[in-house]
């Protein structure tokens, strides 16, 4: 996989990627408004300029594959006219699972920067690594770490109101 090392806290890249991944947080503390699991994602385009942002909308759209990674891609793919989006900078607040993954390896993604690692389906590195799989066509870079604690404590915070109910 192409990891990307992880940038000085003072490096500008590493304050746009914070800045993204709030975006990213917000969206993500809406859907949990909304009674779906908190993740957000956000794409940019090589200039930098936000292209389509998407939250988890599983039960709401009452589809499996509603999740907020494939609905970002899908519409950054509508925008620019192509499902190759090699230029673009993918944001999610939680490690992709396997459909994700695999749409993100298919996608030819640029760069896949997200928060929290998941340790039930994360298919990025922490349970699977679908991308440095036999079966990846696409050499992906990744970021992962970006605002964790703050991912993570959204998560861990909306599963445990959910568990009191």
């Amino acid at each position: 996989m192409g990891e990307v090392s992880q940038p000085a806290i003072d490096d500008p890249a590493y304050l746009i990627h914070r800045q993204w991944m709030k975006r990213a947080i917000a969206l993500a503390e809406a859907a949990g408004n909304a009674g779906e699991v908190p993740v957000g994602a956000v794409v940019v385009d090589a200039n930098g300029n936000l292209i389509a942002e998407a939250s988890n909308r599983k039960e709401r759209d009452h589809d499996p594959t509603a999740h907020a990674e494939i609905l970002a891609l899908r519409a950054a793919g509508k925008l620019l006219q192509s499902w190759h989006l090699n230029q673009c900078t993918l944001y999610v607040t939680l490690e992709p699972c396997p459909m994700c993954a695999g749409a993100i390896v298919l996608a030819r993604l640029g760069l896949l920067v997200y928060g929290a690692d998941d340790p039930k389906t994360g298919a990025i590195r922490t349970v699977a690594n679908i991308p440095d799989s036999s079966c990846s066509n696409h050499r992906l870079s990744v970021l992962g770490g970006i605002l964790e604690s703050a991912c993570r404590q959204q998560l861990q915070s909306w599963f445990s109101q959910r568990r009191r109910h």
